[in-house]
């Protein structure tokens, strides 16, 4: 059953244009693949992240991945699984996936723009700095499941403990 439209709406611009300012300040090096796609590196503190934005103007959204620089065995994706599930119940904006044909862990949101009258700089900046402080957050217990050959649970359980001070 399609939903009627109660009114007419302009299509939302853009919102890559907002997204290369955001990356052009940071200096990160990006390559615009269109209007519609672009890809960007940054480094982070536990391996480099690669952005991915697609814009989709028919339905007025942008999709965006952040990858890990790391690949997963395919002897570890049955625990890597698991582990997504673990950290995907604590997330409350995008969630956590494996790209199965390359083996690489990432974070995914989508944005719906259609009827907000476009993107804005503010939202897209707290989404990739999100996307980013969760990647950070959570690179260690991929790393416990794979190299480490820890549980889901236990692996999680040791990325997410807290330091404090400095050794």
């Amino acid at each position: 059953m399609a939903v009627a439209a109660l009114r007419v709406e302009t299509t939302p611009s853009n919102p890559l244009d907002m997204i290369e300012q955001i990356v052009a300040a940071n200096d990160w090096p990006f390559e615009r693949r269109g209007e519609a796609e672009m890809a960007v590196e940054v480094p982070g503190r536990w391996c480099d992240y690669s952005l991915y934005f697609s814009w989709r103007e028919d339905l007025g959204a942008m999709h965006f991945t952040c990858a890990f620089d790391m690949r997963i065995p395919d002897g570890k994706k049955g625990s890597i699984h698991e582990l997504l599930v673990l950290i995907n119940e604590k997330m409350w904006l995008g969630h956590f996936g494996l790209w199965v044909e390359e083996g690489v862990p990432m974070f995914r949101h989508a944005t719906f723009l259609r009827g907000t009258g476009g993107a804005e700089l503010d939202a897209l900046e707290s989404v990739v700095d999100i996307a980013l402080a969760e990647c950070e957050r959570f690179y260690p217990a991929f790393q416990y499941a794979v190299w480490g050959g820890k549980p889901a649970q236990d692996a999680l359980t040791a990325a997410m403990v807290e330091t404090v001070g400095e050794a």
